[in-house]
């Protein structure tokens, strides 16, 4: 569920949102008047309660958005600190496993750096994954032989592949974690049920306020639409700046 969830289009749900808030207010306005004009009955605080708990909802939304981005953003640092020192490992190794250690590394670099740089989604990152785990496999037995060679530098370059094969698993999960489906439902749910109660208090009023309302559902569209493209990493408008792997990678020579 909470796969299918993060698939969808921050934009798309934006939208739909937009629309639907605006169809709960007329409704709600329509249901104000009906209610006004058989009983008399005078507006009440719901709509103020509603807001108030839509706004913590947002707040709180907003808040695992932007720390879900934040640990992506320093994943890419530290995975690109544990590929550079693998490689400055490696290009203190004898030849020839320091030539092709040093190829697969920049590979891998170039492979990572790609994938983040398109607009992908879970099924063609998971189709990515066989191709990481062999660079993976090629890096290991890479190192197997340069340990057999005698290097003087086995531990060192021991844990410099544990740390990469390690920051390769963090940064993977930190792509994988994405909001509850059920946190995307109520930042759906809540605010059409609020604008229908906003409309149902301006009909019993008798003041519907269109202008207000709209810059209302604009404001709202847009901070749910900021908290979904926080979301969803592999594409959107706001994306995890690889430039620390661009910069490394400019620093391998070929």
């Amino acid at each position: 569920m909470d796969l299918m969830v993060a698939g969808l289009d921050a934009g798309i749900i934006a939208l739909t949102l937009a629309i639907a808030m605006l169809a709960a207010w007329g409704i709600g306005t329509w249901m104000g008047h009906r209610l006004r004009s058989k009983s008399g009955k005078t507006p009440s605080k719901f709509d103020d309660a509603s807001m108030a708990l839509m706004g913590l909802l947002l707040a709180f939304a907003f808040g695992m958005s932007i720390s879900k981005h934040d640990q992506r953003r320093m994943a890419v640092v530290a995975d690109s600190n544990a590929i550079g020192d693998f490689y400055t490992c490696a290009t203190l190794l004898k030849e020839p496993t320091r030539t092709k250690l040093r190829g697969v590394i920049r590979e891998y670099a170039e492979l990572r750096l790609g994938l983040s740089r398109r607009q992908v989604d879970y099924a063609e990152l998971e189709n990515a994954l066989p191709r990481m785990q062999q660079a993976h496999q090629q890096m290991t037995e890479l190192v197997a032989q340069a340990l057999s060679d005698g290097t003087p530098i086995a531990v060192s370059l021991t844990n410099t592949l544990n740390e990469l094969t390690s920051n390769h698993a963090a940064r993977l999960a930190a792509v994988r974690d994405r909001l509850p489906a059920s946190v995307v439902m109520l930042l759906v749910v809540a605010p059409i049920i609020t604008s229908m109660l906003i409309g149902r208090e301006q009909g019993i009023a008798g003041n519907s306020e269109v202008a207000g309302m709209l810059c209302f559902i604009l404001l709202v569209s847009l901070a749910i639409y900021v908290t979904l493209d926080l979301n969803q990493p592999g594409r959107g408008l706001i994306r995890v700046s690889q430039e620390p792997i661009e910069r490394l990678i400019s620093s391998m020579p070929k």
